[in-house]
């Protein structure tokens, strides 16, 4: 009834909308050109993108019946340059979307999913573009191309080949059906992991049930709990909430409670449950790898990317996994031991893992992540990657004062970008010779209508070509502890290099200097994608960076030497567990893909199955169950989930590059990153531009000191 509702709603103001223009099939007056969030209405959403399926179309059509002999100008330059509108539409809506949806733009996902699929459909059989974009393939070592136009080349020779341009009719046929039915039960996935996450809350009214929590995490509780309206302490599955509660609640009973309600999502037999979605996606796209001739998803997936074949990524992995499941055993005896020693009998479950590594943590290092935040508040955090990326690749950035806020003295309007939300800020990155590159949106703070995780978007992608003169929008949103009351944002280690991690996509994004937006910022490889956010990390937590940016909150002092000698000390601690939880979501994955066959697959027991095969300890479960796996499910990352840890050998090896040169905050090698990695984007080959960067292939070493397991 509720979305029968909603379609009312959208049917009536769409009738309504007629009479006022819609502002996404209108010029921005925003600095910039930027997108005008506030006056945009969920139902404006639909009729723009019909309006823009229809402009690109009728471009397909004016290329493809071009009666000039294909170029590359008029046939490549052309389509990327074509859709501008519909670009625009889809960069502010998927956005939106995902952060920030009413059961408007829910719906008008569904319907644009499968709109989406026959516009796809609709330039990539197109039989006369194809022959067009076939002529210049088949005669490309003749066209005296850059580098960056060959790689588009093949990317739209591959793109064609895959929407079904070699398929015969029925095929093709085919295609569309599946794709359509993918699409939809990939929006399906997401939409009930979401309605899990928000659906559990835990309120403590008696108080010496929190015993253990720290005094910012109980303060966050209660302010969660009064605006429930409700009266106690509220707890639940946003990571902020969740995590602390598993490291620190005395009470064993409420922290089982919350881990099995966390890694349940999805898998409560209830009107949410993602057991047959999961089956539905795995036999869907085992068609559409079949139909290309390929034995399973995962070698369809893998064809394009670094690793090639799925063999090889689960090698890589495996290598990590041995080390890493041996090493987590150990941690498992100690925290056993641990338990046992102070009163608590039986078997340690997965339940108390979080809490007596922590309590573990404090006896061998003194270290207590809690005495971190304090000198991790947001705003400094996010002052130290922007200090950062001034050192290394030269640009700075400029707070913008949003649209609706009360304008000082003189204040122009250039200073007045839009945002979707009250808790967006928005920057403008400036080259270091002052020169405009992008606006960067952040977009910090959990909420029931946002996503779990943390991810970068381009709203505007940028590309140079033809028609098309755009600079890049980006935006990081997280989901970080919000403030409460007097206190800010305080950030524990993992979220601050939560920051610097989407931030090294966003300067992949803001940084490109390719001129054509199939190639641009992190359009590259799945498996390199996570090179420049991975390996910004580092910078997170080095004594000399921190330095420069963690200030305690109150009283402004810098991070003691005393402080950061213990957290260095305990960064190597929980690794194993920290590892075998990672690659084993990346073995999960795999496995999922590599099936050639899903007529007796039951998600639940193949989970197990693949766990046994493994040897992964019940201590330690995967990172992600498979009932809450966006990443592979309702994200781009199936059969790429590897990609992080295939990645990391390439950051871990990059980082070693500063550390050589004994400064990490070299700007001759930060300069060298920028040129060869970031401006470049996927307009070369992803391993010829590495070499570029390091003069060598990278060392797989790297990976495994760096997590203390060599």
């Amino acid at each position: 009834m509720k979305k029968l509702l909603a379609l009312l709603m959208a049917t009536l103001a769409f009738t309504a909308c007629s009479q006022r223009e819609n502002p996404l099939l209108t010029e921005s007056t925003a600095p910039f050109g930027a997108p005008e969030f506030s006056q945009i209405k969920s139902t404006d959403y639909l009729p723009a993108f019909e309006e823009a399926f229809k402009q690109q179309k009728a471009e397909f059509d004016e290329i493809a019946n071009n009666t000039e002999e294909p170029t590359y100008a008029n046939v490549i330059d052309a389509l990327e340059s074509s859709g501008k509108l519909l670009s625009k539409v889809s960069g502010i809506f998927y956005n939106v979307n995902e952060t920030d949806a009413d059961d408007i733009m829910r719906e008008t996902e569904k319907k644009v999913s499968t709109m989406e699929t026959d516009h796809s459909a609709y330039m990539t059989q197109n039989e006369k573009l194809f022959q067009r974009v076939k002529a210049l393939y088949d005669n490309k070592a003749n066209l005296n191309l850059t580098r960056e136009q060959e790689m588009v080349l093949d990317k739209y020779y591959r793109m064609f080949v895959r929407g079904g341009a070699l398929l015969d009719d029925a095929q093709k046929k085919k295609l569309v059906e599946l794709n359509k039915e993918l699409s939809l039960a990939t929006i399906q996935f997401g939409e009930n992991s979401l309605a899990e996450t928000n659906a559990f809350t835990l309120l403590i009214t008696d108080k010496k049930d929190l015993a253990g929590l720290p005094d910012d995490v109980m303060s966050a509780a209660q302010e969660r709990a009064e605006a429930a309206g409700k009266k106690g302490w509220l707890f639940t599955l946003q990571k902020p909430s969740w995590e602390p509660f598993l490291k620190y609640a005395d009470n064993r009973e409420l922290r089982k409670q919350m881990y099995l309600a966390y890694t349940h999502r999805g898998n409560n037999n209830n009107n949410n449950d993602n057991k047959a979605v999961i089956k539905k996606i795995l036999e869907l796209r085992l068609q559409i790898a079949k139909l290309f001739g390929f034995n399973n998803f995962a070698e369809y997936q893998l064809e394009d990317k670094m690793a090639k074949t799925p063999e090889a990524a689960y090698d890589m992995l495996m290598k990590i996994w041995k080390p890493a499941i041996e090493q987590a055993k150990k941690e498992r005896d100690d925290l056993q031991k641990l338990m046992n020693e102070s009163g608590v009998e039986g078997k340690l479950e997965a339940w108390d893992w979080w809490y007596y590594a922590e309590k573990l943590r404090q006896q061998r290092f003194a270290f207590d992540e809690a005495q971190i935040k304090p000198y991790f508040s947001l705003e400094n955090v996010r002052k130290g990657v922007f200090m950062v990326a001034n050192k290394l690749y030269g640009v700075t950035f400029k707070p913008l004062r949003l649209a609706g806020t009360i304008a000082k003295d003189n204040e122009v309007k250039s200073q007045m970008p839009d945002v979707y939300h009250p808790e967006v800020s928005c920057f403008e990155v400036l080259d270091s010779d002052g020169k405009h590159l992008a606006l960067y949106y952040t977009d910090y703070f959990p909420r029931e209508t946002k996503r779990a995780g943390a991810w970068m978007n381009n709203i505007y992608e940028a590309g140079h070509v033809g028609t098309l003169d755009q600079d890049p929008m980006i935006v990081n949103v997280c989901n970080f502890t919000p403030p409460t009351g007097d206190m800010p944002s305080l950030l524990n280690i993992d979220e601050a290099r939560t920051l610097f991690h989407e931030f090294g996509h966003a300067t992949h994004g803001f940084l490109t200097k390719c001129k054509y937006p199939s190639v641009s910022g992190t359009s590259v490889a799945r498996d390199f994608v996570e090179l420049p956010s991975q390996v910004l990390e580092h910078w997170a937590v080095e004594p000399e960076v921190m330095k420069q940016f963690a200030f305690h909150y109150k009283t402004g002092e810098v991070i003691p030497d005393s402080l950061i000698t213990k957290m260095q000390a305990a960064s190597s601690f929980n690794t194993g567990f920290e590892t075998t939880e990672l690659v084993a979501a990346s073995l999960l994955d795999l496995e999922y893909h590599m099936q050639n066959n899903y007529t007796n697959f039951e998600a639940n027991a193949f989970e197990q199955s693949v766990a046994d095969k493994l040897g992964l300890i019940p201590e330690i479960a995967f990172r992600y169950r498979g009932t809450y796996f966006n990443h592979i499910f309702s994200g781009g990352y199936a059969a790429g989930y590897y990609s992080y840890l295939w990645a990391e050998v390439l950051d871990a090896d990059a980082f070693e590059a500063y550390k050589e040169s004994g400064n990490v905050m070299n700007e001759e090698i930060g300069r060298r990153f920028r040129t060869n990695i970031l401006e470049k984007g996927g307009g070369e080959d992803p391993m010829e531009l590495y070499r570029a960067f390091r003069g060598a292939d990278p060392n797989p070493d790297a990976l495994l000191k760096g997590r203390g397991l060599k």
